[in-house]
């Protein structure tokens, strides 16, 4: 949830992984799970297939 949070808050992959202390490449393996799961092939295909179903609340963000 909480990748999926900052990449909502438009942060690139690399910012992500700076946040969360792990590496670019633990930041795509658990992109392309979560993109396989919400059946969606963009960063902005996740936050809106995430929204509508409700695992995110845009009013958290701000």
């Amino acid at each position: 949830m909480q990748l999926l949070k900052l990449l909502a808050r438009g942060y690139t992959y690399r910012e992500v992984a700076e946040d969360l202390n792990v590496s670019s490449h633990t930041v795509n393996s658990h992109i392309k799970n979560l993109y396989r799961k919400l059946s969606v092939k963009t960063k902005n295909e996740a936050v809106f297939a995430a929204t509508r179903q409700g695992l995110l609340d845009m009013h958290e963000l701000d």
